[in-house]
């Protein structure tokens, strides 16, 4: 409170006048009177202030008190007595009462005392009608009937109600959603569970972008329907392995360290200074641990992350089904992966006529006749090396490399000729033909077969070359013929540039209306894997300065008769490796590993040339491998691709339920978050050149 001024003392010189003192008093007065004029005021304006303030905290506990009290009622929901899909097999009981738990649907007002409103069930599949009217049988009014009108679509709630027989109706379903019609629900009374907000456009036609993912789930059928085949499948193959296999389920560590298998890792900092986890590219050490722990049969669904650059088959944390035996060999996990396979197929896609066993090609063959080592076997198209009948102004004109491995493939288009150039014309033009045309070793050479021609259109071969050509791809009008010409060394990585123009012409054949879309499952094992392969820039590997990597991991025992070879000639050295190829996907691989741990440390150590810090990153295993490991071997199939294949998805993020964008980050959460100062404090973190 403000005080009203006082003078408290005069000066002598004032004191000794009676009429000084006089007009002081009096200007004292004044001065009061000013005081209380301009302070009465203020004090009218806190009291104002206050109230007001009053006022809109009143207001504020008013509403939130409504809120927490509607909320506190739908803690209480009544208990569902039916779920809506089983109302589809259940009899008529005119009268029973019944509580259903759902989604309401779109609302059609047949006056303005009833309506019909579809409740969809809990899982989206199915609808049963319910009828409101204003008014009961006995003539009173039905408060329910005026709260269910005023909720919005979409909104949860729980209906009570009278269940009655009606017509059915020759409509069997609401879009996707199957209608229950021999029977409706005469409301009784409603309680919304949490109101859909009026600002959301929510329609058969709204297509949500990744930020809302809760909402592309709930309004795509065939997303809830693949993460649902997920779970069954996963369920499966837990009862083929535990139970009829005899496989124990174990989950490994998260949080791992790092270590160089191969691929770039997730790096997880601690509080403590200079100390970090990595999040586990596979469970491979950790399982391999298990063999020499006495757990002679291993699996589970691991969750994996790498540091990858993304494609439509790949996510930066992924799942795989991942196994291992020990006392055990490659064929036996083969057999095990087969039989497993073979009963996804017959449960899932009703599919009995899958081989007994697989076929099996090796790496160097997969690379000479289909240009893949995930070869897409139903569209043939294989390729041959025919270096050695062109001429050599020919193999000049289609590469700059000095004696060349040329390779041709025979692709038949259109009996009509004209047809095929066209086809050829259009793709060359396309976007699709861009990374054959900027090969450095020379882009396809490509000619069309046209017996109208000299030669039949295959003047430039010469004529012993196009006659033995001829013989060899049994040439008719409308083929492709294709050169390609690579360098002339072993096949190394996972694909030529032929073998990438091979599937390129198939698959724009079939977009254009050319060829079928191939068909069936052809399963295959692709084996015999070179050991180690050059490094490369974009690979990481193992760290060593050898020039060498290892293809898969430094774990990949070599084939017994490869071993000797470690000593004279290592590049030469096959991996003791599977790879399960199905339709051109790489499903999984898996190998033999290494379980003495002196070969171990000689392949890192006198091989690879790892440095003594990097083979101390190991020395967990070694040590491990040196406690009497036994022989052991195992796989690891890629879940999400599984599944994406299953259901013939062309990627993988169609079958995970929250997957990264093709950036790495969760657009819904929006992850990858920034860092703080905060945090890299905290976590000893600092930016190169700062934030």
């Amino acid at each position: 409170m403000r005080r009203c001024p006082t003078v408290f003392s005069l000066s002598f010189s004032l004191a000794q006048s009676y009429l000084e003192i006089s007009k002081f008093v009096h200007l004292n007065l004044q001065r009061r009177a000013n005081w209380q004029q301009h302070a009465q005021p203020r004090k009218c304006c806190f009291h104002t202030s206050t109230y007001v303030a009053n006022q809109q905290r009143e207001k504020s506990s008013n509403h939130w008190t409504a809120v927490l009290d509607s909320y506190k009622r739908t803690l209480h929901l009544p208990v569902a007595t039916h779920e809506i899909q089983d109302l589809s097999n259940i009899g008529d009981f005119p009268g029973g009462e019944v509580i259903l738990h759902g989604y309401l649907g779109a609302r059609s007002d047949l006056s303005k005392n009833l309506f019909f409103i579809p409740l969809i069930s809990k899982t989206l599949d199915y609808t049963v009608q319910i009828v409101s009217s204003a008014k009961s049988s006995d003539g009173s009014q039905k408060p329910a009937h005026v709260r269910l009108k005023a909720l919005e679509q979409h909104s949860p709630v729980a209906i009570r109600g009278l269940l009655k027989a009606r017509k059915t109706t020759a409509q069997q379903s609401l879009g996707q959603i199957k209608k229950i019609d021999h029977v409706e629900i005469d409301l009784l009374d409603v309680d919304c569970l949490n109101e859909f907000p009026k600002d959301i456009i929510f329609t058969e036609d709204t297509k949500f972008p990744p930020n809302l993912r809760h909402l592309q789930i709930r309004s795509d059928k065939s997303i809830r329907d693949a993460v649902a085949f997920r779970a069954q499948v996963a369920s499966v193959c837990r009862d083929e392995l535990s139970k009829r296999n005899g496989f124990i389920e174990i989950e490994t560590p998260i949080l791992f360290k790092s270590t160089p298998e191969g691929a770039r890792e997730f790096l997880v900092p601690t509080r403590r200074k200079g100390l970090a986890y990595a999040l586990p590219q596979s469970p491979q050490q950790y399982k391999q641990i298990l063999m020499a722990s006495g757990i002679p049969r291993y699996y589970q669904l691991a969750k994996c992350f790498r540091d990858e650059d993304l494609r439509a088959d790949r996510q930066p944390e992924f799942t795989q089904l991942d196994l291992e035996m020990s006392f055990a060999s490659g064929d036996e996990v083969i057999a095990i992966v087969e039989a497993l396979v073979r009963r996804l197929w017959a449960v899932f896609l009703k599919t009995d006529d899958l081989a007994t066993r697989f076929p099996q090609m090796t790496y160097q063959d997969a690379m000479s006749k289909y240009g893949s080592d995930k070869p897409d076997i139903r569209i043939g198209m294989e390729i041959a090396d025919v270096g050695y009948l062109l001429p050599a102004d020919l193999v000049s004109k289609i590469s700059p490399l000095k004696d060349p491995v040329v390779e041709v493939l025979k692709f038949h288009v259109s009996d009509e000729v004209d047809e095929t150039r066209r086809f050829v014309r259009t793709f060359m033009d396309s976007s699709d033909a861009a990374p054959f045309h900027e090969n450095p070793e020379g882009g396809p050479g490509i000619f069309v077969v046209d017996s109208r021609k000299p030669l039949q259109g295959l003047q430039p071969f010469g004529f012993e070359a196009a006659e033995q050509l001829e013989e060899l791809l049994a040439l008719e009008d409308g083929d492709l013929v294709v050169l390609q010409a690579r360098k002339r060394a072993a096949h190394t990585g996972g694909a030529t540039p032929l073998g990438n123009l091979r599937l390129a012409l198939s698959n724009a054949a079939v977009r254009r209306g050319y060829a079928p879309k191939p068909k069936g499952y052809e399963f295959l094992w692709i084996t015999d894997f070179p050991l180690f392969s050059p490094t490369t820039e974009s690979e990481p590997g193992q760290g060593g300065i050898a020039g060498l990597s290892s293809t898969h991991h430094p774990f990949t025992s070599p084939k017994s008769e490869d071993v000797d070879l470690l000593l004279t000639d290592p590049t030469k050295v096959r991996g003791d490796h599977y790879d399960l190829v199905l339709n051109g996907v790489e499903l999984g691989g898996g190998s033999r590993r290494i379980h003495d741990a002196r070969v171990q440390e000689f392949i890192m150590k006198d091989i690879l040339l790892m440095s003594e810090m990097r083979l101390k990153e190991f020395s967990h295993l070694l040590e491990v491998l040196r406690a009497g490991c036994p022989p052991h071997a195992g796989i690891a199939l890629g879940f999400d691709r599984l599944i994406a294949v299953m259901l013939g998805k062309d990627s993988v993020r169609d079958v995970i339920a929250f997957p990264k964008s093709g950036k790495g980050e969760d657009l819904m959460v929006s992850s990858p978050g920034p860092l703080t100062n905060a945090m890299m404090q905290t976590y000893h973190i600092s930016m190169a050149g700062g934030l």
